[in-house]
């Protein structure tokens, strides 16, 4: 097990690496500039901007003062003052040695607003990631019920009303729901807010309209999966030897069921804790999902490696657990 472990965080540091080489030097070759604008600043300006943020070294160093930046802690002393460019994720003071301070991961300043990466992801992510959690709430409450009972009662009046709700969550989107539910529920019966975040009632809408979307996709694989298993040969078996249905649903059917299930929760979960730009924009939520549109506009490179970095940080992380829960769900598969 802990051999595991320890390829997976190797795994995870090469995955980091492979992206922000890629994204790095892809962004660079976009035409333009983080301080391109359409009534252009002098020659001057522009050079004194570039020396600044080291924008006008080779490549390949600013790509490797970058990361070693991020990823080599700094010992610092504890009342040094931090600008927006030494603006550090982990601050923390050694116990063991006076007046200094542990400082790591530096994602740099933002070219394009007066504030640094970091402070983005202090405010921002926990708003996307508490929306994302009750979003992916919603969707295992509403998904996996209905493909349960879809695939128990196949080609009912149960099973065609459980797809037809899955098929109008997957054809109806976030940008039309939205809308519609704020005219239903804020405007005509005034019972939740329009927009913002801060309360329960501002999370309700926008946490509904994104889970109801993702709630079709599982609902239709819940029901694939599961009439699937239904009809191994050891589940004929248990009903041959007269256990209950709810036993041998539940109990022997559903563990394994839930695999693909499980499969897709991984990259879902990450998508919807880092940012969905369309919910947050139509219900004005200040959370990520805005910058990885923005920050690609504006050529904003320290956000786009931020953000692509966390991303891709979380992805791994949720194959990681989806690993895990594998070897819960089915006990034939082992960790090695």
């Amino acid at each position: 097990m802990f051999q595991y472990f320890v390829r997976r965080f190797l795994y995870l540091l090469i995955v980091l690496l492979v992206v922000s080489v890629i994204t790095f030097f892809i962004m660079h070759q976009v035409p333009g500039g983080p301080f391109s604008r359409e009534r252009q600043l002098s020659p001057t300006a522009m050079r004194n901007l570039n020396a600044k943020y080291h924008l006008d070294d080779p490549l390949y160093k600013q790509y490797v003062d970058y990361m070693i930046d991020l990823m080599i802690p700094h010992i610092t002393a504890t009342d040094k003052t931090f600008s927006v460019t030494e603006d550090y994720l982990i601050n923390a003071k050694l116990p063991l040695v006076e007046n200094k301070s542990l400082r790591w991961m530096n994602f740099g300043p933002s070219y394009r607003q007066t504030r640094s990466v970091n402070d983005i992801l202090r405010n921002q992510l926990p708003v996307s990631a508490a929306l994302g959690l009750s979003a992916l709430g919603i969707a295992l409450v509403i998904g996996l019920p209905l493909g349960t009972m879809a695939a128990l009662r196949k080609n009912s009046p149960v099973d065609y009303f459980s797809m037809g709700t899955a098929i109008l969550g997957v054809s109806v989107p976030v940008i039309i729901l939205g809308p519609l539910l704020k005219y239903i529920f804020a405007v005509e019966l005034g019972w939740l807010p329009t927009q913002g975040w801060g309360s329960y009632k501002q999370a309700v809408m926008p946490a509904f309209a994104l889970g109801f979307a993702q709630s079709a996709l599982l609902a239709r694989l819940t029901r694939a999966s599961l009439l699937q298993v239904l009809n191994e040969d050891y589940i004929r078996t248990a009903k041959a030897m007269g256990l209950r249905q709810r036993r041998i649903v539940l109990v022997h059917a559903m563990k394994n069921a839930m695999i693909p299930v499980a499969t897709v929760l991984g990259p879902l979960f990450a998508a919807l804790i880092t940012g969905t730009f369309v919910t947050e924009r139509v219900f004005g939520i200040p959370g990520m999902g805005s910058y990885f549109v923005s920050s690609i506009q504006n050529r904003d490179y320290s956000i786009i490696m931020g953000t692509t970095l966390v991303f891709a940080f979380f992805i791994v992380v949720a194959n990681f657990l989806v690993d895990l829960t594998y070897a819960w769900l089915d006990p034939r598969i082992r960790l090695s």
